[in-house]
């Protein structure tokens, strides 16, 4: 099997976002690679399952997880349409997610570019070095997709 480039992992993020908005949540994908192979998926699932906790990153940790039989992810990159929260940011860290790739940053609950640097900060000796972190990557076509669903939004 070849391996994935950055941009068609994105482009599956993106894929999953699209399903997320179709089933009336937020159009956040997340992907999951290590050594350029899909290890986990997730989509945000929120408002469907009436769960917080449902969001995109958190899912594809959940699938990764399972599927490697594991309790952390070295090695591992996650692409996600936006910016991780301060909720998924502890997730990524706790599992030791190497590198995180998003396409838009999110304003006051980022887990990078708010106030609250949960994905940079070393105050907690415990979860090891910082991810790798790069921001918007392919930031357009993350927006695009975030435009439509605000214009679905503002139909209803």
């Amino acid at each position: 099997m070849p391996e994935n480039t950055e941009a068609q992992f994105m482009k599956r993020a993106i894929e999953l976002g699209h399903d997320a908005m179709k089933l009336g949540n937020s159009p956040v994908g997340s992907v999951i690679s290590q050594y350029g192979q899909v290890i986990g998926e997730g989509l945000e699932l929120g408002k469907t399952k009436n769960d917080i906790t449902f969001h995109a990153e958190i899912e594809a940790i959940r699938d990764a997880l399972a599927k490697l039989d594991t309790n952390k992810l070295p090695g591992t990159t996650l692409y996600t349409t936006h910016e991780p929260c301060l909720m998924c940011s502890y997730a990524i860290r706790h599992y030791q997610i190497e590198k995180v790739v998003y396409g838009l940053p999110v304003q006051d609950v980022g887990g990078h570019t708010s106030g609250f640097d949960v994905l940079q900060t070393t105050t907690v000796a415990h979860w090891g070095p910082t991810p790798e972190i790069i921001g918007g990557f392919m930031k357009t076509d993350c927006s695009d997709l975030n435009n439509e669903y605000k214009q679905l939004k503002s139909k209803k």
